[in-house]
């Protein structure tokens, strides 16, 4: 029997937190609730946490600040709750590391199902066989989702920028536009809009290119979309 889905919300507000602890423990999961960010990393250390619904503004150190110092470490994904529904909001979010995102209020048959997507895209099957593209030095290990370097260490990455990097790794030396990688690397029903893409590439770079300001690895085709570059090869 599969052992039920465990899903951490840290929200300051206690009606949201009780209501979607409710809904998502009706739905068969395992829910623990934090009211700011000052326990999240004990409670990420002492549980086995599958995904992580973060609100931005919270007392104290806020959203944008702990999913980045989580992706120093961890590829836990990352759902952020947001009462602002501006455009720039959302970048900001995605730029911090998120995965998706959700804006204030919300309907939580809404947010199930934005975490259903999320966890399709992270979780892999592990086959015995696992699937290997190796590029420029790195190792990119297909079920683990795990981004390794020349040393053996692994580079943390967030759902999307893996999708990303698959998207890539399988088309490369092509010239991809943003409808195209948002079609390879999350399909049809996607959230996403087009522009994220450009943050999801942003921080990709941070990840894999030596200079992330010259980018050797993706380039940028202008008016056309995105290439990358490197030989790629494909073992099992």
């Amino acid at each position: 029997m599969n052992k039920p889905l465990h899903i951490l919300v840290v929200d300051d507000n206690r009606e949201i937190r009780e209501l979607l602890a409710r809904y998502l423990r009706e739905q068969g999961m395992t829910v623990t609730t934090l009211g700011d960010g000052r326990q999240l990393f004990i409670v990420l250390a002492e549980k086995e946490i599958d995904l992580l619904v973060l609100d931005l503004m919270l007392p104290g150190e806020g959203g944008i600040t702990l999913c980045r110092r989580l992706r120093q470490t961890l590829s836990l994904p990352v759902i952020m709750l947001t009462a602002l529904g501006e455009h720039g909001d959302r970048i900001t979010g995605l730029d911090a590391g998120a995965d998706d995102y959700l804006t204030k209020p919300f309907d939580p048959g809404e947010l199930l199902a934005r975490i259903r997507a999320v966890l399709r895209r992270t979780q892999g099957s592990v086959t015995g066989k696992e699937t290997v593209f190796s590029f420029a030095g790195w190792k990119l290990y297909v079920d683990r989702r795990e981004l390794v370097d020349t040393k053996g260490t692994i580079e943390p990455l967030s759902a999307g920028e893996f999708d990303l990097l698959m998207a890539f790794v399988q088309n490369p030396q092509r010239t991809l536009d943003r409808e195209r990688l948002l079609d390879l690397a999350w399909g049809a029903t996607t959230q996403i809009f087009d522009r994220s893409i450009d943050t999801q590439v942003m921080r990709l770079r941070r990840k894999i290119e030596i200079d992330p300001r010259a980018p050797e690895l993706i380039k940028t085709v202008w008016g056309s979309g995105y290439l990358f570059t490197p030989n790629v090869t494909r073992a099992r």
